[in-house]
């Protein structure tokens, strides 16, 4: 699909609304502009949000998922035969 876009006094494009909805840019949505061989390249951007946890938390997911010598020493026989 090619359609031509005229620039704005302030730098700005239009995005034509078949194509937004088609790609699911939403009013206020976040897109990647990137710059390739001398053309530039549109796509649309996912935002996360980002969940921030205490030490605490932490410490208690590590140790949660520690391993025992038994375990440990399955891991590294596994590990072992396989190279």
């Amino acid at each position: 699909m090619r359609q031509t876009l005229i620039v704005s006094a302030r730098g700005q494009l239009t995005l034509p609304a078949n194509l937004r909805k088609r790609l699911g840019i939403k009013n206020g949505g976040a897109i990647i502009l990137e710059e390739r061989d001398n053309e530039l390249v549109i796509k649309p951007a996912m935002v996360l949000e980002v969940e921030m946890y205490t030490d605490e938390q932490v410490q208690a997911w590590d140790e949660a998922d520690r391993l025992d010598d038994v375990e440990r020493q399955t891991v590294l026989r596994h590990l072992a035969a396989r190279q």
